[in-house]
């Protein structure tokens, strides 16, 4: 039985997954040197398709899985307005999956899968190399093109990513307190694993060290009923050291904010507060927030395109497609 899948046809043919299927699928919308080349392989290398392959391109409508961790989160609603913008233009389907704590990602893979959509644009931004290796077999196996939106797994480049730089990010905002003259900084963190959350760290640390100050990481969680008494744990710990402080979420920053405030402590004269993601809750904030600003929108409406050349057979150059991010100065820092 040969093992070649359709992601070694498409590697040796120089084409897409999605241009493979449709080969096997509808030849006449694929050129005619082009068909002939992918032929000539899946005849090389003995290439058998599978019943999903074989129906992939057989529906006249165009749909797109969308996959992400929790819709409460102020920058994964806007991500999903920026996809629905852009699929609005191609006239694509979008099926929204969300994942939840007690639900086996791999199972709502499986699910993905059998709805036969056309494409996967993947949030999750708890990515480890075990799901990442997940979404790569479902890609070389079935040949669904999976874009992967505000998340990454800086470790291989099989799977196009579009996000911002966030190891930069993280050593910006705190080069930016550092030159502040703040000598306590802090970077507040989740206490799960997120690895954009690594790579804001990662950057945080490389400042720091720059600097010859001492590192302090804090890991609490994104629900302010959790946070609220974490905060009050640490000020009670350092409060009087603490000057400085960069959060790798803005209702994380706004949390801490207003933590302190109760706590009398004035912001930013004693402590400079930078948040990350500029979601509604940095303008909201009172003083208002100062933060790195990712261009949610941008980012889903990219990955959208991006997933719609993959689809309709195009190949992919830049696998990592790295927008620019901004720092916002506002109220929280001098």
């Amino acid at each position: 039985m040969s093992k070649a899948t359709i992601y070694n046809v498409a590697i040796k043919a120089g084409v897409s997954l999605a241009t493979v299927s449709r080969t096997l699928n509808n030849p006449d919308k694929v050129k005619q040197e082009t068909r002939e080349r992918v032929m000539q392989v899946i005849k090389e290398l003995g290439y058998k398709p599978n019943a999903y392959a074989k129906g992939l391109a057989s529906r006249k409508s165009t749909s797109v899985a969308i996959i992400v961790p929790d819709m409460s989160r102020s920058s994964v609603a806007e991500m999903v307005n920026g996809i629905a913008v852009e699929a609005r233009k191609y006239k694509y389907s979008l099926i929204l999956y969300m994942l939840k704590d007690d639900h086996d990602e791999s199972e709502m893979l499986q699910e993905v899968v059998a709805s036969q959509a056309d494409g996967i644009l993947y949030m999750n931004d708890e990515i480890n190399e075990e799901q990442y290796a997940t979404l790569n077999r479902i890609q070389e196996e079935y040949g669904v093109p999976i874009v992967l939106a505000n998340t990454l797994y800086p470790y291989d480049n099989r799977l196009t990513t579009v996000s911002i730089d966030y190891f930069l990010a993280g050593y910006e905002a705190t080069k930016r307190l550092i030159d502040e003259g703040r000598k306590n900084i802090y970077m507040l963190t989740t206490a799960r694993k997120y690895m954009v959350n690594d790579l804001k760290e990662a950057g945080y640390t490389k400042a720091i060290n720059e600097a010859g100050l001492e590192v302090n990481i804090f890991r609490t969680s994104g629900d302010i009923t959790v946070n609220t008494v974490h905060f009050n744990e640490l000020f009670k710990e350092q409060g009087r050291k603490i000057d400085g402080v960069v959060a790798v979420r803005d209702s994380i920053a706004v949390s801490f904010v207003n933590s302190m405030i109760e706590k009398g402590k004035k912001i930013p004269k004693d402590i400079s507060v930078f948040g990350f993601q500029n979601t509604k809750y940095a303008s909201l904030s009172r003083p208002r927030l100062s933060c790195v600003d990712i261009p949610i929108i941008d980012i889903g409406a990219k990955a959208m395109d991006l997933l719609k050349q993959e689809i309709d057979g195009e190949l992919i150059e830049q696998r990592f497609n790295v927008l620019p991010h901004n720092i916002i100065i506002r109220e929280t820092t001098k």
